[in-house]
């Protein structure tokens, strides 16, 4: 018998029509400078576009004034007067004559005391009004018609209880500061969950306990935001307040060189406020974001 060889032939590799297999691994190097280009990228974008915007305010400020308004301030003037005054901002030459560091002081000082009396009022109030349905009917409408008033309509009963230019002042920043702060307390009441409430029943919490591990806690972001909400809101309004009453302090300034026909020293305080208010902001967002645990999970 003849033997016969037995070949065993393997089989070729299948096409893969449907791109199946995997992938080739990207190279590291190009992941590690994508990687490297992103943190550059966003540092370019938040750098050139509000460099973008402040070019094209600028370019639109010095076609108005040359087409429209001559007698506008240009940016060089304004520019050269915001060099003047910060060369000196600690000046003092009398009572009513100060630099512009001492009026913004004086005006945070009036901000600071009638947020803090806010503060103290408004928080426990609202922990009532949403604890306590009694509380919520007997405030709320009282509330609700005293919410809309401008703040400046109550300028002339302070001025009329206290006799003074300060205390009227921390009286229109305080009824500015403590709408916000009853209502947004209040809402951070109502949403505790009630198994909350059910656990501290369980636990025996007395109400020292039931304050400080459970509504405190629980209601503190929005305790944060109403805050945070006051003070934006009082800032503003102690300029116009300032305006009105006169003394020292940066509304106070602004009405002076207005008087003096000082435009220049206009733009350059408004710009000031703008300023003060971004650091107030950014304060106000510290602390939110230090105590807050959603915004930690974030």
């Amino acid at each position: 018998m003849k033997s016969v060889a037995l070949t065993i032939v393997e089989p070729a590799e299948a096409p893969d029509p449907a791109g199946l297999q995997p992938a080739p691994a990207p190279d590291e190097t190009t992941e590690t400078a994508s990687r490297e280009r992103k943190p550059l990228e966003a540092l370019a974008r938040a750098i050139l576009l509000p460099a973008i915007t402040f070019g094209l305010v600028l370019l639109g400020w010095t076609i108005m004034q040359a087409a429209f308004v001559p007698s506008f301030p240009d940016v060089p003037t304004v520019w050269n007067k915001a060099i003047e005054i910060f060369s000196d901002p600690f000046y003092v030459y009398g009572p009513n004559d100060m630099g512009v560091a001492w009026q913004v002081m004086y005006s945070l000082g009036r901000v600071v005391a009638g947020f803090l009396l806010a503060v103290a009022v408004g928080i426990p109030a609202g922990f009532l009004i949403g604890a306590n349905k009694t509380f919520e009917q007997a405030w709320m409408p009282l509330i609700a018609i005293l919410r809309p008033v401008s703040p400046l309509a109550w300028l002339p009963i302070g001025l009329l209880i206290f006799r003074a230019v300060d205390p009227s002042a921390i009286f229109v920043i305080f009824i500015t500061s403590i709408w916000p702060m009853i209502l947004n307390t209040a809402a951070g009441v109502k949403a505790i969950p009630q198994d909350y409430l059910n656990v501290a029943r369980v636990l025996n919490f007395n109400r020292r306990e039931m304050v400080t591990k459970i509504y405190v806690p629980a209601t503190l972001p929005y305790m944060l935001t109403g805050m945070q909400l006051s003070l934006g809101t009082a800032w503003m309004v102690i300029v116009a307040a300032e305006m009105l009453t006169g003394g020292i302090g940066i509304g106070f300034y602004i009405w002076d060189e207005w008087n003096n026909l000082s435009v220049p020293s206009i733009i350059v305080a408004i710009v000031i406020i703008g300023c003060v208010g971004i650091l107030l902001e950014a304060g106000m967002n510290h602390i939110r974001r230090r105590y807050d645990y959603a915004s930690k999970q974030e």
